[in-house]
């Protein structure tokens, strides 16, 4: 936990450097709609070292230089060195650095550090989830009109766009919100923290979910793919949500969404 710590805070200071020589740094397109900076590339550097120092043998699945999305039993560190680039490049501070560490296939450790505001939320396994040192737990909500609901609008795949937003609809109408901030890791501390009381998302990739989930699950929440399922981190589907919340999102998705679309 405290390499992740550490890696993390120093990625957070490559970041704030790059922050204060261009507002709005320049970005390149990996594909459409999907940036990334020299902030990004120079943070998963950063942040691999640190890892590197302490433990040399171990692998890595990290945003800007993975080869292929496949986790095996090795002891893999899975990283995204600003999720929220997009936010990052337009100069809006919601994004964040997110760490998790997995073993034998589950998560052990897991890191997610928002920026620019250094809200540090870690997590060990059997160990609960924490926001700058204080125990966190998901919110108590039971009525999903009492609801505030985290998601993001995907766009690497938008194949599931027309069920998806009959999907947010019926909880525009039904809950008593949702927020789209664009950092999928952000938003899922959200929920391990309470603030927020599920969140749903399609089309997210490893790096993007792995962190939160471990924080959710040791904050008392859920964590599943569309079909109520286990293949939410490499199967591009996920709910995250207190229990209660968890139940009525999953209902909500399987009503509007097509059962060929359910899973990737």
């Amino acid at each position: 936990l405290q390499t992740a710590i550490d890696a993390a805070k120093a990625a957070s200071q490559v970041i704030a450097h790059h922050a204060r020589l261009n507002k709005q740094p320049e970005f390149k397109l990996k594909a459409k709609h999907d940036l990334v900076t020299d902030a990004d590339l120079e943070s998963e550097q950063t942040i691999k070292e640190h890892i590197q120092r302490v433990f040399p043998n171990d692998v890595f699945m990290a945003e800007e230089s993975y080869e292929e999305i496949q986790l095996t039993d090795s002891r893999t560190w899975i990283i995204d060195p600003i999720d929220g680039t997009t936010n990052f490049a337009h100069g809006v501070p919601f994004y964040a650095v997110s760490i998790a560490m997995y073993e034998k296939g589950m998560a052990q450790v897991a890191v997610v550090l928002g920026l620019p505001h250094h809200e540090l939320f870690t997590a060990v396994r059997g160990h609960g989830a924490f926001l700058n040192g204080t125990r966190i737990t998901v919110s108590p909500t039971l009525e999903p009109s009492s609801a505030l609901i985290g998601t993001g609008f995907p766009y690497r795949d938008l194949s599931v766009l027309e069920d998806y937003m009959k999907v947010f609809d019926t909880l525009m109408h039904e809950t008593h919100g949702v927020r789209r901030p664009g950092s999928a890791s952000y938003d899922m501390s959200y929920v391990a923290s309470g603030r927020y009381d599920g969140f749903y998302e399609y089309a997210l990739a490893p790096w993007d979910v792995a962190a939160g989930a471990l924080l959710i699950e040791e904050a008392g929440g859920v964590v599943t793919d569309w079909t109520g399922g286990d293949d939410w981190l490499t199967g591009y589907r996920i709910i995250a949500a207190n229990p209660t919340v968890h139940t009525y999102l999953k209902a909500v998705i399987q009503k509007h969404v097509r059962k060929d679309l359910l899973k990737r």
